[in-house]
């Protein structure tokens, strides 16, 4: 009788029998998946690049065809200025002001405040810095640390504008401290369905490809059900929208994903009102790589217009050559910037719904694949049931995709 043993080491063996796909998969159950993925993603990768790059990368199995999963978010790093500094006083040996910011919560005490616009030194052109000396319900009370001296030397508030943009800086402590004001960083929590995405094939010849999964040999009809099936995925995956329906005729309920178009953060969308200049890609790569917004290398997926948009800009020392890169088994023209590396490539999802003149800027450190049913294929015997003299092969996964990050990742939207 066959047995599945544990080794000396964390890995498992086969005893008593030969090994089969069976034993296998109940072994080692990624082995034959990850092997499956593979081959599907060497059929066509460059029309369905989302389910390329997903599918290349490790997937999170999930127990239900509802996921919930948390997003993580950073700290603002800037607040604009909404009155002017009042109510100056001494506290001990500085001058202290009131200031009230649209946004005082992301401020701390202890915390130290850039503001890059005012000028205190001309000759070193030093900016004004403060430091948050204590917080009440309406305003922060700040001391100038470097502003205009007083008779005594003391550093006194320079006139300060509304809409001055302030920065958060590092925190400031005392010799003797050991505490600080608590800081928590708490994940959204976020919710998409899988969908379960399904395709079938008959063909007299499909049993003994459905008896061996891994070596897969496509024939033609397949080839072209897979590349249907992924392409539908595809678009599902970036512009399907999040519902659970329940299908009278059927009294089941049918599950729809989200696409992680709308996942992204709408206040971080780019607008594009005409032609993209030099200074526009520029304010682009700026956007999406802001220092609170993942990794150096991101993936510009484009529509038809908007990549020909791209294509007339003229290039200066800013951007380095257009360079092509193989990575995830897709192929990719390099627009590097002192920002980051957009990998850029055309998406024929983006045209076929009506994005041609728009774009997403995705990080795939940040982008999750969630499988509750892995991509399978399952045989159908139709003669024995007397519904047609065919064998007939099902292809099934029920999967969705997040961002697991949402200001990670930018949309880019032509108007």
């Amino acid at each position: 009788m066959e047995q599945i043993v544990n080794g000396t080491d964390g890995g498992r063996h086969i005893a008593g029998a030969p090994l089969t796909t069976t034993l296998s998969d109940a072994a080692t159950p990624e082995l034959l998946r990850r092997a499956i993925d593979e081959r599907i993603a060497t059929i066509r990768p460059m029309s369905t690049p989302i389910d390329q790059i997903t599918r290349s990368a490790d997937s999170r199995r999930c127990k239900s065809m509802q996921v919930e999963y948390y997003s993580v978010d950073t700290k603002k790093q800037k607040a604009i200025l909404k009155s002017a500094a009042s109510n100056a006083r001494k506290i001990g040996e500085a001058w202290a002001y009131d200031i009230v910011t649209d946004d005082n919560a992301i401020f701390d005490v202890s915390e130290t405040i850039l503001a890059p616009g005012i000028i205190v030194n001309d000759s070193t052109r030093e900016p004004l810095m403060l430091y948050v000396q204590d917080k009440s319900d309406t305003a922060l009370v700040v001391v100038p640390i470097n502003g205009t001296p007083d008779s005594e030397g003391i550093a006194t508030m320079p006139s300060l504008m509304t809409g001055t943009m302030l920065v958060r800086m590092g925190r400031a402590a005392a010799e003797l401290d050991v505490q600080s004001p608590q800081f928590s960083a708490m994940p959204k929590k976020a919710r998409n369905n899988c969908q379960i995405f399904k395709m079938q094939v008959e063909q007299s010849t499909l049993q003994k490809i459905a008896d061996k999964e891994v070596d897969w040999r496509f024939s033609d009809q397949e080839e072209a059900a897979i590349i249907d099936m992924r392409q539908g995925m595809e678009k599902s995956f970036l512009f399907g929208a999040k519902c659970r329906l329940l299908n009278p005729t059927k009294n089941e309920y049918i599950y729809f994903t989200g696409g992680i178009w709308n996942q992204c953060d709408p206040t971080n969308d780019y607008t594009l009102n005409d032609e993209i200049s030099e200074a526009t890609l520029i304010d682009i790569c700026a956007r999406a790589f802001d220092a609170n917004t993942g990794s150096r290398h991101k993936i510009l997926l484009a529509g038809s217009d908007l990549l020909q948009k791209l294509s007339n800009v003229e290039r200066s020392k800013v951007f380095a050559a257009s360079e092509t890169r193989a990575v995830y088994g897709l192929e990719f023209n390099e627009i590097r910037s002192n920002f980051g590396t957009l990998m850029v490539m055309h998406s024929e999802v983006f045209d076929q719904c009506n994005h041609s003149g728009d774009g997403m800027i995705i990080d795939p450190d940040y982008i999750t694949k969630y499988v509750h049913i892995p991509f399978n294929v399952e045989t159908l015997d139709l003669r024995r049931s007397g519904q047609r003299n065919t064998d007939a092969v099902v292809i099934t996964e029920a999967s969705c995709l997040v961002l697991r990050y949402p200001k990670a990742h930018l949309r880019i939207i032509s108007i």
